[in-house]
C-alpha cells in the first residue's frame, strides 16, 4: 500500500479504495499480481487549527506499566540507537493484500496488547481482502483481522490471530508535546520490512489540519489536530510510532508532503504528520469496547458492490441519456453484488443509502459505516432515462474499508 497520506506504503497514502462504494474495483479484469508496495498520502493542503482529545482508557491501560511493554515510563533522554532499541519490538510489519486489485501495500502498525491487537493507520488496511503482520519482537508472522476502524480520523485496530506475549509499545502524553521537541519516527520505510527506518528531526507545527490524497484511490480526506515534523518519513512508515526522547510513542506517523514522496530525496524539504497518540489511543479505546459511531465501525465491512465516477454523470463518461441526476452516478456495479441484484446498472445514479443522501463515494462510505454484513439497508437511485427507484437490499462482506 501506498503511503501519500502517510507512509504504509503502497506510495504514501491509502490502500485502493475499497468495492463497496468505491471506484474501480467492483467488477476487476484478473491482471496479474502487481508488485509489492508501500502505503503513503499525500498532502495536498495544510492550515492551522487547533483541537484536542483525550486519550481515555488505553492511555492509561497500555504502556504504562514496565512489564511487558517495549519501554517503561523515563526521566532519561536517550541517545536515537537506545530509543531504537527500546520501540522496535513494539512494532510490527503489516502487509495488506487487494484480492479485487491483485495488488499488496505494506505499512506499520503499534502493538496495543501482549495477544496482538495493533493500531495502524485505516488507510493502511483500507481495501484489504487480507492482512499479514510480521512482529518485530519474535519475528513471527500472523493473519490479521480489523477490528474496528475510524476513517475519518485514519485510526484502525487489527487483531493478529493467535499471537500471545507480544512486546507492547508504551505511550506518552501528546499533550506534553512542545515546538522544538526531538523526535524519532520508526517504520517499515519502502515496505522493506526487518528492522525499522529511524528518522530523526523535530517536531515543527502542533494542531495542524491537512488535506490528504491516497495516491491509488485518488479518495482525500481532512485530518486535523496533527503533529508536524520534517522527521524524513517515507511510504511504508504509516501506522508507525512517532517517539520523544525518552523513547515513548506520542504520535502516529500518517502522512508527508507530496514533494518528499515524488522526489523520495533525503530530509530536504520534508514535511510529515502524526496523529496525536492521545487521539489515536482515544479511538482505539472505543474500537475496542465495540462502540460503533457515526465514524467508528466495528468488525467486518459492509459491501454495496458499486463503483463511482468522481467526477460525476456530467463530466463523466458521455453516456448519452445518462442521467443527470443529483447523486452519485454509477460507473460500475458488481456482478452478483447487493447492489446488481436490487437491479442497479452502469450509468444509473446513486441518491441515498439509508435514508442519507449521497452524492460521492465518500458520501456511499460514510452511509455504510453503521451497518455490517447482513443488514438490510434502503436505497434510491435513478436510472438513465430519469425514473426513479427504491429497494431494501442486504449488505454482502467486503474488504477494510
Amino acid at each position: 500500500m501506498s503511503d501519500t497520506h502517510d507512509p504504509e506504503y503502497s506510495g504514501q497514502g491509502y490502500l485502493p479504495g475499497p468495492a463497496f462504494g468505491g471506484y474501480s474495483y467492483a467488477t476487476p479484469p484478473p491482471p496479474p499480481p502487481r508488485p509489492h508496495r508501500s502505503r503513503a498520502l499525500v498532502i495536498t493542503g495544510v492550515a492551522a487549527l487547533a483541537i484536542g482529545a483525550a486519550a481515555g482508557g488505553l492511555i492509561n491501560g497500555l504502556g504504562s506499566s514496565p512489564a511487558g511493554t517495549a519501554t517503561a515510563t523515563s526521566k532519561t533522554m536517550l541517545t536515537t540507537g537506545e530509543i531504537a532499541a527500546r520501540v522496535d519490538p513494539g512494532l510490527v510489519d503489516v502487509v495488506s493484500t487487494d484480492g479485487l486489485a491483485q495488488q499488496e501495500s505494506a505499512g506499520t502498525g503499534i502493538v496495543l496488547t501482549s495477544n496482538g491487537e495493533i493500531l495502524t493507520n485505516n488507510h493502511v488496511i483500507s481495501g484489504a481482502t487480507s492482512i499479514k503482520v510480521t512482529d518485530i519482537g519474535n519475528g513471527k508472522t500472523y493473519t490479521a483481522k480489523v477490528v474496528g476502524y475510524d476513517q475519518s480520523h485514519d485510526v484502525a485496530v487489527i487483531q493478529a490471530e493467535g499471537a500471545s506475549g507480544l512486546t507492547r509499545a508504551s505511550f506518552g502524553d501528546s499533550s506534553s508535546v512542545k515546538l522544538g521537541d526531538r523526535v524519532v519516527a520508526l517504520g517499515n520505510a519502502q515496505g522493506k520490512g526487518g528492522t525499522p527506518s529511524v528518522a530523526e528531526g523535530n517536531v515543527t507545527a502542533l494542531n495542524q489540519s491537512i488535506t490528504a490524497s491516497d495516491e491509488a484511490s485518488g479518495d482525500s480526506e481532512q485530518l486535523t489536530g496533527l503533529i508536524e515534523t520534517d522527521a524524513p518519513i517515507q511510504p511504508g512508515d504509516s501506522g508507525g510510532s512517532l517517539v520523544n526522547a525518552y523513547g515513548q510513542v506520542i504520535g502516529v506517523d500518517t502522512a508527508a508532503s507530496s514533494t518528499y514522496q515524488f522526489q523520495g530525496q533525503g530530509n530536504s524539504g520534508t514535511t510529515a504528520y502524526a496523529i496525536p497518540i492521545n487521539t489515536a489511543l482515544s479511538i482505539a479505546n472505543q474500537i475496542e469496547a465495540g462502540h460503533g459511531s457515526s465514524t467508528v465501525h466495528i468488525g467486518a465491512t459492509a459491501y454495496l458492490g458499486v463503483g463511482v465516477n468522481p467526477q460525476g454523470a456530467s463530466n463523466g463518461f458521455g453516456v448519452p441519456g445518462s442521467s443527470t441526476a443529483a447523486g452519485a452516478y454509477l460507473a460500475e456495479v458488481a456482478q452478483n453484488s447487493p447492489a446488481a441484484n436490487a437491479g442497479l446498472v452502469q450509468g444509473d445514479t446513486l441518491t441515498t443509502v439509508g435514508g442519507t443522501s449521497v452524492s460521492s463515494f465518500e458520501d456511499i462510505q460514510h452511509a455504510l459505516v453503521k451497518y455490517h454484513p447482513g443488514d438490510s439497508v434502503s436505497i434510491s437511485w435513478t436510472d438513465a432515462t430519469g425514473q426513479s427507484h427504491s429497494a431494501n437490499v442486504t449488505l454482502a462482506t467486503g474488504p477494510a474499508q
